[in-house]
């Protein structure tokens, strides 16, 4: 302690012009960091990170504790890190860079989306709900998508209860209702595009396809995806990997609001119930700003959509 005391004070000690461009050189690098941070923030790559950080760990503690053996096949696989991340993180990677140069570098991630966006996605999925029309509504957050799905039919258009509401009519004429619909950056960036399925086997068979790609996408990334089934015209949210269903308009809003803006919900009405395992019900609390609806794991059920 007395150690680093004395280093902070001959850092001091220098001349002003000195320390502060050394302070400037470390804000540098802190900011770097963070936004690398950012940059992964939602993906599975923050697992990993998190992995090698542990394998590093154990590296330095089988050199101090002279673990010949361990510290002499974690000291190989280590001279190759460089390598090792390039290979592990090359989708990551890319999706940063490209990430990077599609926003400015002080805009919130999550700064795009508006109160009226959600509004107009409730109302359509409420809609969808009423005549029993399937419909996948996809939020795209910190994550870039592009990695994640087959791409659809790009519009880039503003999100309305109409549009959203019309691309999900079923027809032989209309190809983008077999499919979600993509919202980036508050607006609708595609429709038709088709999700990665999960790959749980906790799943029980009768879920749907539909429920499937919803969980398959958030097990993946950190978006948000609203689900309505056209086979019991129910309303169910996804993130993280789980699932609250059976959503009235209000609650589902308050969730959206909760996941996707700093905005504190308005609770309007009566809350959803959410199905716990076990089959019994429960009333979701409306998410404070920032904050993410409780949410069950996966269970049982019988839609077939």
């Amino acid at each position: 302690m007395a150690n680093v005391v004395d280093r902070l004070v001959s850092f001091f000690a220098r001349d002003l012009p000195l320390v502060l461009w050394d302070i400037a050189d470390i804000l540098l690098v802190a900011f770097v960091l963070y936004y690398v941070l950012l940059l992964i923030k939602g993906t599975r790559a923050m697992q990993m990170g998190v992995g090698l950080a542990l394998v590093f760990v154990v590296y330095q503690l089988a050199k101090r504790m002279g673990l010949v053996t361990l510290y002499a096949m974690l000291d190989t696989l280590l001279t190759s890190l460089v390598l090792i991340i390039v290979v592990i993180f090359q989708h990551d990677i890319r999706r940063a860079l490209m990430r990077f140069g599609r926003r400015p570098l002080f805009r919130s991630a999550r700064a795009a989306l508006e109160g009226e966006v959600v509004d107009e996605v409730v109302k359509a999925t409420s809609s969808l709900a009423q005549k029993r029309i399937g419909g996948l509504v996809v939020f795209e957050r910190d994550a870039l998508l592009d990695e994640f799905i087959e791409p659809g039919t790009m519009l880039d258009a503003t999100v309305s209860k109409e549009l959203v509401y019309s691309i999900f009519i079923p027809s032989f004429e209309n190809p983008m209702h077999d499919g979600a619909l993509i919202i980036r950056d508050g607006k609708v960036q595609q429709a038709g595009a088709f999700l990665p399925l999960t790959a749980s086997p906790k799943l029980d068979r009768a879920l749907g396809t539909r429920h499937r790609a919803a969980i398959g996408l958030t097990e993946e990334t950190d978006a948000v995806v609203v689900v309505v089934s056209e086979e019991r015209g129910a309303v169910s949210l996804c993130f993280n990997g789980n699932i609250v269903r059976n959503l009235d308009s209000s609650s589902l809003r308050s969730a959206l609001v909760g996941l996707l803006t700093n905005q504190r919900p308005r609770r309007k009405g009566r809350k959803a119930d959410s199905e716990e395992t076990g089959g019994r019900r429960s009333v979701p609390p409306a998410p404070r700003a920032g904050s993410e609806p409780r949410a069950t794991p996966v269970e049982p059920s019988k839609e077939s959509n």
